[in-house]
């Protein structure tokens, strides 16, 4: 009884903490759709697609994904007419940077620095989105698109706007609730059977490789499985917890916005008629590849600091 009592004030507490970043921002975002605002970003970053190999209306799907949500994003590429080449590329892009105000403002609940978020993001999406127009000189044939429900809804008026607003605000707090709580009875469940320590030790050729402690485990396979968000939900009450140090938690964040959620934001993308293979790879190689690059970075930064003060000393 204890265990659930635990687990139950622990997904509350997350799902308390999550919940006053989601909220807030998902009914601004849902109101700004119907505003000037979103046209105008469009418009301003319009010119600079041709670098990514796009077109300048590809702005819209890369707007509605960062500013709104993933599936916001393919919407837009359905109602565009794109090449297979064109949409792959947008698909790599928003899978590393999509979501941006509500998962940033979650990372930076975890407490990882905001220019190490908009970096890592902004930097995977571009310069995936280059390498691949430089390199693959296929796809040119219009991409054929198969079945994709986009719903539409024209509220009338200010107020229903508010009202339409407030419902996904409310359903994302109750998804997310739906999400959290149990897996947070299961977590309790978990450390109370000392189960998670077994499964951190069957990680450590993982954990080892990023250059993080074992106790990372269970915030790299919540955020690879059930995405960022609920992935830095556990990230904030290991690092309370079970003293996830600032360092590991800042790599594990880096590896997830690479790969969290692999599986779901991958096989979204199937109906957009592009290789999800592809996709799929090149989400991985670029997480172990950054989360390694960083963590080598960071230990040689701490060694020459010890190796200066024992100097000075």
């Amino acid at each position: 009884m204890s265990t659930i009592q635990n687990g139950l004030k622990a997904g509350l507490k997350t799902t308390w903490v999550l919940g006053k970043v989601i909220f807030p921002i998902t009914l601004i975002l849902v109101m700004l759709q119907y505003t000037p605002v979103l046209p105008w970003i469009i418009e301003l970053i319009s010119p600079v697609m041709g670098v990514f190999g796009l077109r300048g209306d590809a702005a819209i799907p890369l707007v509605l994904g960062n500013v709104l949500n993933l599936y916001a994003g393919i919407a837009g590429i359905l109602s565009l007419e794109l090449t297979v080449k064109e949409v792959f590329i947008l698909a790599v892009m928003l899978s590393f940077s999509h979501n941006l105000l509500i998962e940033t403002g979650v990372a930076l609940k975890v407490g990882v620095k905001l220019w190490v978020v908009l970096l890592v993001r902004f930097g995977l999406a571009a310069t995936s989105a280059i390498l691949i127009n430089l390199f693959w000189k296929g796809g040119g044939e219009v991409a054929k698109y198969g079945f994709a429900h986009v719903e539409e809804v024209n509220p009338d008026g200010w107020f229903q706007v508010f009202l339409l607003g407030l419902e996904k605000a409310s359903f994302g707090i109750l998804q997310l609730a739906m999400i959290v709580i149990p897996l947070m009875i299961i977590i309790q469940f978990l450390k109370d059977r000392h189960y998670l320590q077994k499964f951190s030790e069957k990680l450590t050729p993982i954990t080892k490789v990023l250059g993080v402690q074992p106790n990372t485990s269970l915030t790299l396979v919540t955020g690879l499985t059930v995405g960022l968000a609920f992935g830095a939900g556990v990230m904030i009450q290991a690092v309370q917890e079970d003293g996830v140090s600032k360092r590991d938690a800042t790599i594990a964040f880096i590896f997830l916005v690479a790969c969290h959620a692999i599986v779901e934001d991958t096989l979204i993308f199937i109906p957009l008629g592009i290789p999800v293979l592809p996709l799929f790879l090149i989400r991985i190689i670029a997480a172990f590849g950054l989360a390694c690059t960083v963590s080598n970075l960071w230990k040689r930064s701490e060694a020459a600091k010890r190796k200066e003060v024992a100097m000075s000393s």
